[in-house]
């Protein structure tokens, strides 16, 4: 059992009987949202463009934005919540809010505890260096520091190839720790990063992980709530058919990112 399902096994024993009794009321979830008419959904709020907190303290981005947007179609008003990324799991599974739109990568670990609607985005691992650093393949990273986002599937492929790692709470503090030379690479979600780095003005060389196929970054919400899924997939693909969805993707990203 790698790292990874290691970390999601202990945030559902973690979560305990509260976790439980989200399951066993799973059935009822979509008809108690529309009774509440909101809907709580969580991201780290430090992955700019995807989700950040601007200077008047307001959580934006393309998630929150996409986010909004499905629970309109649903006729439920968005409740936007931030968390630190690496116990977001564990607090869908404590029902501290019922959906995570927050750039999460789909994977088979976290699949077995949480249910995800999507892909909404897909995108690919890279690695980021300042110029001239020497640094050009996944050979050149041992013996060098390396930064991770804490809790990001990054992370535990880090670990496991064995690299001398920092972790931070997201990518402003990665871009910081590259920029400063308290590392010597960072490694993230290729978009988030050249988007953010393009944003401040951060020079920056940067190679693909040849290792990985792009992934898929999905919604994810607690197990067992058929209604609730068909209902935010019902309402993604309605805002892709009918070119909100690129609307969007266009001013937060720049592109489309399907």
């Amino acid at each position: 059992m790698n790292l990874r399902r290691t970390f999601l096994k202990s945030a559902v024993l973690a979560s305990g009987l509260v976790a439980l009794g989200v399951n066993m009321a799973a059935a009822e979830e979509l008809e108690t949202l529309k009774e509440k008419g909101v809907i709580r959904i969580a991201m780290s709020g430090a992955y700019p463009p995807f989700n950040f907190v601007n200077d008047e303290n307001q959580v934006v981005g393309f998630d929150p934005a996409v986010g909004t947007e499905i629970a309109k179609r649903m006729g439920l008003e968005a409740e936007i919540v931030t968390t630190a990324w690496d116990g977001i799991i564990g607090g869908l599974l404590a029902n501290k809010y019922d959906a995570i739109v927050g750039s999460m990568t789909i994977t088979e670990e976290r699949d077995e505890v949480v249910d995800f609607v999507g892909p909404y985005y897909s995108d690919k691992r890279a690695i980021f260096t300042q110029p001239g650093s020497g640094i050009d393949s996944l050979e050149d990273l041992e013996g060098v520091k390396v930064g991770l986002t804490l809790g990001e599937t990054h992370e535990a492929w880090a670990r496991e190839k064995g690299y001398d790692i920092n972790t931070y709470k997201g990518l402003p503090e990665l871009l910081l720790e590259l920029e400063n030379g308290r590392v010597d690479a960072i490694v993230n979600d290729s978009i988030a990063a050249i988007l953010a780095m393009g944003a401040k003005g951060q020079d920056f060389e940067m190679f693909a992980d040849p290792t990985t196929e792009p992934f898929g970054a999905g919604i994810a919400i607690r197990e067992g709530n058929p209604e609730l899924a068909a209902a935010m997939q019902a309402a993604l693909d309605s805002m892709m058919e009918d070119g909100t969805y690129l609307k969007l993707a266009e001013e937060w990203i720049g592109a489309d990112i399907r």
